[in-house]
């Protein structure tokens, strides 16, 4: 596989001849990212685990968006507007960044690419504002992978625009019925199963026995999801992103999936760090920024049970 070398990322050629940049800290750690959808496909750690889900049948042939690993959505969550699901971000082509915005410098020499997302004529039609979406991917030097987005509004007609977004991550678990959530206890959420009907979370940790679609409302910066029997759980640290997702479609709704494996499910969950209950508006010339940092440590255990409270701390 030939790959051009620059100083911090290969550009190599991935599936269906798609190109793809690889991220790497160690022989073992790295990440990919596809530059169809600025798609995050591959997280792995210093022994080589794969810790983002791919879809067994994910497609990689343009315009069908890959399932699994960190799709983003933009300028549409899911169904919440008048475009496909969550919007079109995920399936153009994105470009390498030549000149991206200073970004934080880091103490420790990170792996990272710039990448790009403009407009074309066609998305000017079903959805008529000019911006910049630019986003960093970062594998830290510790095994953390970090995503920036920064979105602008380069509208030159003075008009505002109102997105919604996610980083719809499907985190690798091995078993989901052996997999909690900490970090969402009491929060109310909107249950998208139920017409998006607001309920409150109960006190206990979120755990897997059927079907979840929640987005939850006004959510910490930080997120932990425990794999028992991994012992393994992910962190998940986000800034400007409000909401979180929870998504996990079970044995029935699989099925109906064309491109996820009838028991994907069991080794998948999505949690997804999200703007969506209050929409972002921004006036020409306006920028935001959300980003999300994902780790992946050792659960440690007390009386049999992992214990969340170190990680949540």
């Amino acid at each position: 596989m030939a790959a051009t070398e620059h100083p911090s990322f290969a550009l190599a050629k991935g599936i269906n001849g798609l190109d793809k940049i690889v991220l790497r800290q160690s022989r073992y750690r790295s990440a990919e990212v596809y530059l169809y959808g600025g798609h995050v496909t591959s997280w792995k750690n210093e022994n080589g685990e794969e810790l983002l889900y791919l879809s067994s049948k994910a497609i990689f042939k343009p315009p069908k968006p890959i399932r699994g690993g960190i799709p983003l959505c933009f300028p549409q969550f899911s169904n919440l507007g008048t475009l496909e699901s969550h919007g079109f971000a995920r399936n153009r082509i994105w470009e390498v960044d030549a000149s991206p915005p200073p970004l934080p410098t880091y103490s420790s020499p990170n792996a990272f690419v710039d990448l790009i997302l403009r407009p074309t004529e066609d998305d000017l039609k079903t959805w008529p504002h000019n911006f910049e979406f630019r986003m960093r991917v970062d594998l830290g030097s510790e095994g953390e992978l970090t995503l920036t987005s920064r979105i602008r509004n380069t509208n030159a007609d003075g008009k505002p625009f109102t997105f919604t977004f996610a980083y719809h991550t499907y985190f690798s678990v091995s078993d989901i019925s052996e997999v909690r959530v900490e970090g969402l206890e009491t929060l109310d959420y909107l249950d998208n199963l139920k017409n998006r009907e607001r309920f409150t979370e109960q006190g206990d940790a979120i755990t897997f026995e059927s079907e979840i679609d929640k987005i939850y409302l006004s959510t910490p910066t930080k997120i932990a999801i425990l794999d028992h029997e991994k012992k393994r759980t992910f962190v998940v640290r986000k800034d400007g992103l409000a909401d979180a997702v929870v998504w996990n479609p079970w044995d029935k709704k699989s099925k109906s999936i064309s491109d996820l494996g009838d028991e994907d499910y069991k080794h998948m969950l999505c949690v997804e760090a999200a703007a969506v209950e209050r929409p972002i508006t921004l006036k020409p010339g306006e920028e935001w920024k959300g980003r999300l940092e994902l780790s992946a440590v050792p659960s440690s255990y007390s009386s049999g049970q992992l214990d969340p409270k170190k990680v949540l701390q």
